[in-house]
């Protein structure tokens, strides 16, 4: 095979496995930002913990109706514990793609992205 078919060949590879391996790191951040309470199901977005921080600027710390991923109402409680605990998750689950997208990142090879 021709030395430029056979490096296009292997660059087409590289980039539909690294691709492959952004897209699988993204399902699972949007994964780990799903938290559950009081028989609710929240996504973790910035505009949640946004709303979350302005409810409490507004002097709103206790009970709160959020309206969760399945368009139901439900009572928050707390809304200071609620609001540590995404913002906690958030960034966890955000750090954690971070280091894992600069892992495959850092890799030149489609042997050492898919270790």
């Amino acid at each position: 095979m021709d030395e430029r078919l056979e490096k296009a060949l292997d660059f087409s590879n590289y980039m539909v496995t690294l691709n492959n391996q952004k897209r699988a790191l993204k399902e699972k951040f949007l994964s780990d930002c799903v938290f559950y309470q009081n028989g609710g199901r929240f996504t973790i977005t910035k505009d949640l913990i946004n709303f979350c921080k302005t409810m409490i600027d507004f002097g709103n710390h206790d009970e709160l109706i959020l309206i969760d991923d399945n368009d139901l109402p439900i009572e928050i409680e707390n809304l200071k514990d609620f609001f540590q605990k995404i913002v906690d998750i958030y960034f966890s689950a955000s750090n954690s793609y971070h280091s894992e997208y600069q892992k495959i990142r850092n890799n030149r090879s489609v042997e050492k992205m898919t270790q």
